[in-house]
């Protein structure tokens, strides 16, 4: 049976629905309102008195029922501008009665992203109240540039450019609608020309070919965790059913799919920006050895998008690079690859994700891809009854969080905390326009 007509139903079935946090605050998106779900539990509570003398055994649930319905006339003492807020407040618990986790503001890490040229920007993984001279001191130190020589702008969507104070905090939910942040000189101008007609990429440093590959990927798992970390199960609920995208109840969830899409950006960034054909082979040895480590540290998060930015068309197709690649990095780039296989309903993926003990942190889009095919490929209703079927196997997936969760990275994830190895992985040099990947992918290798 798959619904059920609760206020007429038999106690024993009442019971066999009975939903665990998770589930319950579906079944009140279903319904639209808190409230409903207080009635619901009013006639669950009646059921129960009435059967309580033919049944001893409900007396544990008969004051399960009796708590919450004191809680109930708690909020009902409140002002009715209220109500909804406590409601939201006392039945948002999780199941072991604690209060509901989320960033708060002051704490909460966020990515800023600062153009320095036309078709590239610096990501900048940081904490909200980022003033603009401290930015300027990353951008400065990351690109090799005088700080004293340039200031940060909003360029609006119009072409004009607002000059930011030393003192003005940088990241503001307001700036995307208004224009984006860059970082130029002092006559407005960019810092770096369009790559594709830039000569400086022949000096440009490949930093990261010094600096050794255990440490990167364990610096990626680290600020992965810290972001994944700070994920709560109603998160993925709101990103998949929410009607309403952006509305501040999936901050955390949105900065770690974000970060995850710019280090794939960032992997063929690198590649790209690397002039030399020897350099560009190193480079490719140490993405591979990067995600093997990644795939070790039980991060599939880093590990995927390490893997789709070297499979990316641009990157694939630079056969010279590939061919100096020695036949041991081909063969782990391969073996890496069969995590990636989407055949089977990644079926290579799921069996390596489950066999890996928490902490682990999973390849997020593919989590809010099954919640997305539970929620449009099964009906909430079926003839005006809700179908508490689909809200199990909804919660089901979302509760594999809190197992993902459930322990601290150890002493395997340890690698060497520097200020280099923090920059390569906090401040990401990414060109995020497809034609000036393809136009320099063909400058590096031109077709034959």
């Amino acid at each position: 049976m798959k619904s059920t007509n609760l206020p007429n139903a038999p106690i024993k079935q009442i019971f066999h629905y009975q939903s665990t946090s998770v589930e319950i605050r579906l079944w009140v998106r279903c319904h639209g309102s808190w409230f409903s779900f207080l009635s619901l539990y009013q006639t669950l509570y009646r059921c129960v008195l009435e059967d309580l003398y033919e049944f001893p055994t409900l007396e544990k649930d008969l004051k399960e029922f009796q708590k919450l319905l004191r809680r109930r006339h708690t909020v009902d003492d409140c002002p009715p501008n209220q109500k909804s807020k406590q409601m939201y407040q006392q039945l948002s618990l999780k199941e072991n009665c604690l209060q509901l986790r989320g960033p708060q503001t002051e704490t909460r890490e966020v990515i800023c992203c600062v153009y320095v040229s036309t078709d590239s920007y610096l990501s900048v993984h940081t904490h909200p109240s980022l003033e603009a001279h401290e930015l300027l001191r990353i951008v400065a130190l990351k690109m090799d540039k005088a700080e004293e020589d340039m200031v940060l702008a909003v360029v609006s969507h119009t072409g004009e450019r607002r000059v930011l104070q030393p003192s003005d905090c940088v990241y503001s939910e307001s700036l995307t609608p208004q224009g984006k942040l860059v970082a130029c000189r002092r006559d407005l101008t960019e810092i770096l020309p369009p790559l594709t007609d830039s000569a400086e990429l022949s000096r440009r440093p490949v930093r990261l070919l010094g600096i050794n590959t255990w440490d990167v990927a364990a610096a990626l798992t680290h600020l992965d965790w810290s972001l994944f970390k700070s994920i709560h199960e109603q998160e993925l609920v709101y990103y998949t059913l929410s009607r309403v995208p952006g509305s501040g109840h999936t901050a955390a969830l949105s900065v770690l799919l974000q970060r995850c899409n710019e280090v794939q950006q960032w992997v063929m960034s690198e590649v790209l920006m690397c002039v030399s054909l020897n350099k560009r082979v190193q480079l490719l040895k140490k993405f591979i050895k990067i995600a093997a480590h990644c795939k070790a540290q039980r991060n599939l998060n880093s590990a995927f998008a390490i893997i789709m930015g070297l499979n990316t068309a641009a990157v694939s197709r630079l056969n010279q690079t590939w061919e100096k690649c020695p036949g041991k990095f081909k063969k782990l780039f391969s073996e890496l690859e069969l995590i990636t296989d989407p055949s089977l309903n990644h079926k290579a993926y799921r069996e390596a994700f489950k066999r890996m003990k928490p902490p682990k942190i999973p390849f997020m889009p593919l989590l809010l891809k099954d919640i997305t095919f539970i929620h449009e490929g099964n009906k909430t209703f079926h003839d005006n009854l809700v179908n508490f079927e689909k809200l199990h196997m909804i919660a089901d997936t979302v509760r594999m969080i809190r197992h993902c969760q459930s322990d601290q990275p150890g002493n395997e994830v340890i690698g060497v905390d520097s200020v280099e190895v923090r920059a390569s992985v906090n401040y990401l040099h990414i060109i995020d326009n497809q034609q000036t990947l393809f136009e320099l992918s063909h400058k590096l290798e031109p077709r034959a």
